[in-house]
């Protein structure tokens, strides 16, 4: 007689057989009761001749679809880190601080236009109430959505800057053809290249990331699209902003590991391009010049046109000193300093707070580069690394050049300083950057897709 060994989970919890005694079997409600299973001959030949018991198939785990749902939404809303807050806080630190300085700089200029004391500081109010929602909104977008509007920015950001350059709609000022007029709204669609290539970049070197030591994987998409649309702004005579633009591009490669030896023919081609601009331009040459040779720095006679602002910028922030005469004192915003509110608000910072107020500015741009630091720091994909950098070196870059030009480091190049200087587009296109890093410094949960999605987008 044969015995059968017995199955260990097979037994009854509640009668347990006695020694000696063989138990009864277990089995599944609605089966039909069997002592002994007769195994098939390959089932006996795997467990070495011997027969056995039939395991009994356990059953399917039904996974309920409401906690999952659940889940996903508790990662939209999930509690974000350090990073974020980070990067959040000095954001908002800089705004209130630029809606405080954009009063008290363009309130004589409001009050001449017949808008008021407070004209340019309700403007650029509304510009920051639709701005700061929308940089949180922003915030909450996964990866996968950059990846998916990458090329459709670019597009119809590009589209409205050729819409400046070739049709009757673009409006000049100063020399500059940059702004776009379509039912009496005037907006600068430059700025939103300027978004459209911190998404854009990201995206495609985060798939070119395996080919960036050919340099036909690095010319032929980003100096091909991305230099044309560099170069629709260059039409308009926008030097400023070109030169940001081509800090964009060349920051974005440098980061995504791209050796220098393939950035340097493009940075002649770059540098070339930049004195045909120059030269182009007889207001433009005339700063330069201007600069170059005697720097504005003449005391006596008559002081040139081109001089004008950048010696007004010098003697407002001279006439500070160390603590500044005080929020709203000062003299330079009386029709003395063009654009006081908007390319040379810093010397207007300089004026009324002083030699104080000016370190503050410039340690709240080096706490937001730290922020973006740490974000590509802890970034897990190549897209989220590249376009943090792409924004870092626009925002960090532009506030360090509008500020040397104040400093008279750089000849007048007019571009306005980031979260502070006047303006709407500049200060809505600046916040929705800030929210595509803000998405990646939410996590990796939040902000990343899944590694198939990855996978396959790199093939």
């Amino acid at each position: 007689m044969v015995q059968v060994p017995r199955n260990p989970a097979s037994r009854n919890p509640v009668s347990r057989p006695s020694a000696g005694r063989l138990g009864p079997v277990a089995h599944q409600p609605g089966s039909t009761p069997s002592r002994v299973s007769r195994p098939t001959p390959g089932a006996r030949q795997a467990a070495g001749g011997r027969p056995f018991a039939a395991p009994t198939k356990p059953a399917a785990e039904h996974t309920p679809a409401g906690p999952q749902v659940r889940i996903n939404l508790g990662r939209v809303f999930k509690a974000e880190g350090g990073n974020y807050f980070l990067l959040l806080g000095t954001t908002l630190f800089l705004v209130i601080f630029g809606l405080v300085m954009v009063l008290s700089s363009s309130s004589v200029d409001s009050f001449l236009a017949d808008m008021g004391f407070f004209g340019g500081l309700l403007r650029q109010g509304m510009f920051a109430l639709i701005g700061i929602p929308l940089m949180l909104v922003v915030s909450r977008l996964p990866l996968a959505f950059w990846q998916r509007v990458a090329w459709p920015s670019l597009v119809i950001t590009c589209f409205l800057q050729f819409l400046v350059v070739a049709t009757g709609l673009g409006r000049g000022t100063g020399g500059n053809t940059n702004w776009l007029n379509i039912f009496g709204i005037q907006f600068q669609p430059s700025e939103g290249i300027k978004v459209a290539l911190v998404i854009w970049l990201g995206v495609i070197l985060s798939k070119k990331q395996h080919q960036l030591d050919d340099w036909k994987h690095v010319f032929i998409p980003v100096f091909g699209v991305g230099g044309s649309a560099v170069l629709l702004v260059m039409i308009g005579g926008d030097l400023g902003t070109v030169m940001i633009m081509a800090g964009i591009l060349f920051g974005a490669l440098f980061f995504a590991g791209v050796k220098l030896r393939l950035l340097a023919v493009p940075l002649l081609i770059g540098v070339g391009g930049a004195v045909v601009l120059a030269i182009a331009s007889p207001n433009r040459l005339t700063r330069i010049m201007s600069f170059l040779n005697e720097g504005c720095t003449e005391l006596s006679g008559e002081i040139s046109q081109s001089c004008w602002q950048p010696l007004h910028g010098t003697w407002a922030l001279a006439n500070g000193g160390v603590l500044g005469v005080g929020l709203g004192n000062s003299k330079a915003k009386w029709s003395w300093l063009p654009a006081a509110d908007n390319d040379y608000i810093f010397a207007i910072i300089g004026e009324e707070l002083g030699l104080i107020g000016c370190v503050v500015v410039l340690g709240m741009f080096i706490l937001l580069a730290f922020a973006f630091l740490r974000i590509m720091r802890t970034a897990t994909t190549v897209q989220a690394k590249v376009s943090t950098a792409a924004a870092m070196v626009w925002i960090i870059g532009q506030a360090f050049v509008n500020i040397g030009v104040v400093l008279g480091v750089f000849p007048v190049l007019g571009v306005p300083l980031p979260l502070i200087s006047a303006g709407g587009t500049a200060l809505l296109t600046t916040l929705v950057a800030i929210g595509i890093v803000l998405s990646f410094a939410r996590g990796d949960r939040s902000s990343e897709p899944p590694n198939d999605f990855i996978e396959a987008d790199r093939a």
